[in-house]
């Protein structure tokens, strides 16, 4: 018997692979990811429910990360599936899961599918001339983290493009509910392009100020992008500061800072030029 790990895509239920909907249709169980991303804007679990024909359990973070068991429960007897957002291994917690499965001897069979890390070459901008990944955190007035700044900063000096994939909150409790044992949570938050080029621009002002010089500046282009792989696709090219006052609409947002560009690249960069 095979613990599954199946991407989902980026799009809508049509967006699995053949194998992974015979995997699922297949399985004892089917649990689906919810916090490492979230389904395509108006999708929800029911469609899914109703699309494989079959009950999809839902596994947040808590069961994800400090409850594993249950999800590899008899999966050394039976077929077990976990449903995941875009591509199974995008997030490091299903790495986790893997060494979890092959500890208990349990066979594992992962389908892989599109995610930001590849669709993100919609830009126009060539994976790869792609550099690390970051993940720009959401601030609050008591937390400003940088550290993904110097990353950025050696994507730069080397000449390579970053991607960086903007902050979700999902199923957070707030510090009160969390010390009174409350299961309540707070609704979701997710980092908008606007927001993640603002903080940017700050953490360049700060440089600044420090009598160093930016790996970027406000004036600096990037590439927003949003719904990556839905009908609502968004992709606009402007500067940090410009972005400030874009409006990409509805989750999830992701941002690119070119690094040195073909001309192949500059000429579908154009065609996302804000106007």
């Amino acid at each position: 018997m095979v613990f599954y790990l199946v991407g989902l895509g980026l799009g809508d239920v049509k967006d699995i692979t053949v194998n992974g909907l015979e995997a699922v249709k297949k399985a004892s169980r089917v649990y689906l990811e919810s916090y490492t991303s979230i389904l395509c804007y108006g999708l929800d679990k029911s469609q899914l429910e109703e699309f494989y024909g079959r009950e999809v359990i839902d596994a947040d973070r808590t069961c994800v990360e400090q409850q594993s068991d249950v999800i590899l429960e008899n999966a050394h007897r039976e077929d077990v599936v976990l449903l995941v957002v875009g591509d199974p291994f995008g997030a490091t917690t299903h790495t986790d899961l893997v060494l979890r499965a092959r500890e208990k001897n349990i066979p594992v069979r992962v389908l892989h599918n599109a995610s930001i890390m590849n669709a993100c070459a919609c830009s126009g901008l060539q994976l790869y001339r792609f550099g690390e990944t970051v993940s720009i955190v959401m601030w609050s007035d008591e937390w400003q983290p940088e550290s993904f700044y110097e990353r950025i900063a050696n994507n730069i000096e080397k000449g390579l493009h970053t991607l960086c994939l903007l902050d979700i909150k999902t199923k957070e409790q707030s510090i009160e509910n969390m010390m009174k044992g409350n299961q309540i949570y707070e609704p979701p938050r997710y980092l908008t392009a606007s927001a993640a080029a603002k903080q940017l621009i700050t953490i360049s002002e700060r440089i600044i100020e420090r009598g160093e010089t930016p790996a970027y500046t406000e004036d600096s282009m990037v590439v927003a992008l949003a719904r990556v792989g839905w009908e609502s696709q968004k992709i606009v090219y402007c500067t940090l500061s410009q972005l400030g006052d874009v409006d990409m609409g509805e989750p999830l947002h992701s941002l690119i800072i070119p690094g040195e560009t073909h001309p192949v690249e500059d000429e579908m960069l154009a065609t996302f030029t804000r106007r």
